[in-house]
C-alpha cells in the first residue's frame, strides 16, 4: 500500500470512531493550541514594547548626571550637577552626532481659563522634537529664535491640552505657567506611555525661559542625542565619552561624573527577556502535548486489541510487519497531525482576541506554524511506535483465534 492510501484507511478509521478521534485529539489540540497562543502573546509583547521604546527617540543616547557626593556620603544617580548647556553644544560637533537637545524640568500648575493641571514643564531647544519622535498636531513647535530670546512660548502634549481642554483653536492664545503668561503656540500628536510614563503629558518651553524664570543655574538635567544611523551609535557612545571626560577634566582612572543610556542595549535586553519567557511558557505549553501523545498511544493499543483479528488476517494473505506496522503508525500522526491543525486554528483565535485586549499588533510567524505541525506529527511517530509494533509482531495464528 502506498502512503496515500494508508493516510485514506486510517481518514477511514477515525471517521468511524469520530467521538473517540475528537477525545483522543483533544490533548494535542490543547496542546497545540497554547503553544502558539503563548508564543504569540511572547512576540507581539515583545514587539509592543520594542515599538514603546523605539517611540522615545531615534538612535536616541541620553546622557544624565552622575551621583554627588557631600564628604563621605554618596547621593542619588542624577543628583549630580555636571552637565551644562555648553556639554550639550560640545557634543554636538562631534560628527556622528546628528542632533542634540538639552533638557530641563520643573513640576508646575497650568492654567488655561477654568481649567487647571499640575504638570511636567521641560526646558529644550527645537531639535527635541525630531530627536524625541514627537509630530505637531496644531500650530508649531520651539524656534531657536525663541530659545536664544527666552520667549515666554510653550508647546502641550496631547494629554495636558486635554485636560485643560484646548484644541487647536486654542494655539495662538494664552495659558499660565507657574502663574507667568505664556502663548500657546503648538499642540503635539500623542505618543502613548512608556511603562508609568506617560509622554503626552508635558509642557515644552524655551530652555533659557525655563532658566530665567524657573529653574536657576547653568546645569541640565539631561542631554538628548540622536546619533546619524545606528551603526554608529557603539562610536558615537565612545566619541561623547571621550568629548565630556576632556571637559570634566577626567582623567586616567577617574569614573565619568555622567552616565550614557544607550537605547539599542535597552532594546537588546527587552528582547531577550522576553525572548526567553515565550521560550519558557511554550515550553509548559508542551507538556499538553504529551499529555496528548499519551492518550493518542493508548488509544492506539486499545485500537490492536480491537483490531486484533483483522491483523491475523492481513498477516495470513502475505502483509508483512512492516507493513502493518506502518499502518498503525501512519494512524497515530494522522491522529495527531490533525489535532494539531484544530489547535492552530484555536491557537490563532485565541492569540487574537488577545491581541485584540492588549492592544498590540498579531503576531504569528509562519515558523511557529510549522513548527507546531512538525511537533504534533513527531508526537504521533513517538507515542505511536509501541501500539504499531504491538500490532506487528502479533502472531498471526493466534490473532486468528482471537474472538
Amino acid at each position: 500500500m502506498t502512503l496515500l492510501e494508508l493516510v485514506r484507511l486510517a481518514l477511514a478509521r477515525l471517521g468511524a470512531s469520530r467521538l473517540r478521534a475528537a477525545l483522543t485529539m483533544l490533548g494535542v489540540i490543547i496542546g497545540v493550541a497554547s503553544v502558539i497562543a503563548l508564543v504569540s502573546v511572547g512576540q507581539g509583547a515583545t514587539s509592543g514594547i520594542t515599538e514603546s521604546l523605539q517611540g522615545l527617540g531615534t538612535n536616541l543616547l541620553t546622557v544624565t548626571p552622575g551621583a554627588s557626593r557631600t564628604g563621605l556620603t554618596r547621593g542619588a544617580a542624577g543628583s549630580s550637577t555636571t552637565l551644562t548647556v555648553d556639554d550639550a553644544s560640545a557634543i554636538g560637533e562631534i560628527d556622528t552626532v546628528g542632533a542634540v537637545a538639552p533638557e530641563l524640568s520643573t513640576q508646575a500648575l497650568v492654567v488655561a481659563g477654568a481649567q487647571n493641571t499640575t504638570t511636567t514643564i521641560v526646558g529644550t531647544t527645537g531639535a527635541y522634537l525630531g530627536i524625541r519622535n514627537y509630530d505637531v498636531w496644531s500650530g508649531s513647535f520651539l524656534t531657536d529664535s525663541a530659545v536664544a530670546n527666552s520667549l515666554r512660548v510653550a508647546v502641550l502634549g496631547a494629554t495636558t491640552a486635554d485636560d485643560l481642554g484646548l484644541g487647536a483653536d486654542a494655539v495662538g492664545g494664552q495659558i499660565s505657567i507657574g502663574g507667568l503668561p505664556f502663548q500657546l503656540i503648538g499642540i503635539l500628536q500623542p505618543k502613548g506611555s512608556v511603562g508609568i510614563a506617560n509622554q503626552d503629558d508635558v509642557v515644552l518651553v524655551p530652555i533659557s525661559t525655563m532658566r530665567h524664570h524657573f529653574v536657576g543655574g547653568d546645569s541640565v538635567r539631561a542631554i538628548d542625542v540622536s546619533v546619524r544611523s545606528a551603526d554608529e551609535i557603539p562610536l558615537a557612545e565612545a566619541q561623547l565619552e571621550q568629548t565630556l571626560r576632556a571637559r570634566h577634566g577626567l582623567t586616567g582612572t577617574a569614573s565619568d561624573d555622567f552616565n550614557v543610556a544607550d537605547q539599542a542595549q535597552l532594546l537588546d535586553t527587552v528582547s531577550s527577556i522576553t525572548g526567553t519567557l515565550t521560550i519558557l511558557l511554550a515550553g509548559i505549553a508542551s507538556i499538553s502535548l504529551v499529555v496528548g501523545g499519551i492518550g493518542i498511544m493508548n488509544i492506539m493499543l486499545v485500537s490492536v486489541r480491537e483490531r486484533t483479528r483483522e491483523i491475523g488476517i492481513r498477516k495470513a494473505v502475505g502483509a508483512r510487519r512492516g507493513q502493518i506496522l506502518l499502518q498503525f503508525l501512519v494512524e497515530a500522526v494522522t491522529l495527531s497531525v490533525l489535532g494539531g491543525i484544530a489547535g492552530i486554528a484555536l491557537g490563532v483565535l485565541v492569540s487574537a482576541g488577545i491581541a485584540n485586549a492588549a492592544g498590540w499588533a498579531l503576531v504569528l510567524q509562519p515558523a511557529t506554524l510549522a513548527l507546531a505541525v512538525g511537533f504534533s506529527a513527531l508526537v504521533g511517530i513517538v507515542f505511536g511506535v509501541w501500539p504499531a509494533r504491538q500490532a506487528a509482531v502479533l502472531d498471526p495464528i493466534a490473532a486468528l483465534r482471537y474472538e
